[in-house]
């Protein structure tokens, strides 16, 4: 991964199930096309999706969107999806990779395997979200994320379309912020500007 220079921040990782496809066009749709720190996602999709969401949200977003690739090196301004079937991982120096290690949570991909990756690389320089669905995938993921020293952004469950994933995130740990789906977008700009 490139070097951000001198963010306190070095990325995002988001989960989201039931509800997010809406979910995520307002969130990334609202971040602008030079934000400073790539954007990891996991949205549970059926196995047999195609590519389809990606470029949905790539017309519908100024930020570039994109499934992730195995062994691509992450770059700032960009939202990589993990692909249908597929847990994505972060290795060591930022790079992603895909997995087709077992269904976690009865998910894959996972929130929970991309968010502990995540948090072994970049550790306080994470920033962690759980937006709406069903479940609880992303919950102990989270509680990684905050335990590493990291940045925890959970949305309100009167706000999520579906408040399982959201509740089961806030009964594991106190989270950092509690918003409202667009209250969102601001705050991860003025994050991912913070300095050390």
């Amino acid at each position: 991964m490139r070097k951000s220079s001198g963010r306190r921040f070095k990325a995002v990782v988001i989960g989201v199930s039931t509800g997010g496809v809406s979910a995520l066009t307002k969130l990334l749709g609202a971040l602008p096309a030079g934000f400073p720190i790539p954007v990891l996602v996991v949205t549970h999709i059926t196995p047999d999706s195609d590519d389809a969401l990606a470029l949905l949200l790539d017309t519908r977003c100024t930020i570039r969107v994109k499934e992730a690739d195995e062994q691509e090196v992450t770059v700032p301004g960009t939202a990589y999806l993990a692909p249908a079937n597929y847990h994505l991982l972060v290795e060591r120096g930022g790079t992603l990779a895909l997995s087709i290690d077992p269904p976690v949570n009865f998910a894959r991909p996972s929130a929970d395997v991309l968010f502990e990756s995540a948090a072994e690389v970049y550790g306080a320089a994470l920033i962690g979200v759980i937006l709406t669905g069903a479940g609880n995938d992303g919950s102990r993921g989270l509680l990684k994320i905050k335990n590493s020293g990291g940045l925890t952004i959970v949305q309100d469950p009167a706000d999520a379309e579906m408040d399982s994933m959201p509740r089961s995130a806030l009964q594991l740990q106190k989270t950092d912020h509690i918003v409202r789906l667009k209250e969102i977008p601001p705050l991860l700009m003025r994050l991912a500007e913070e300095k050390p």
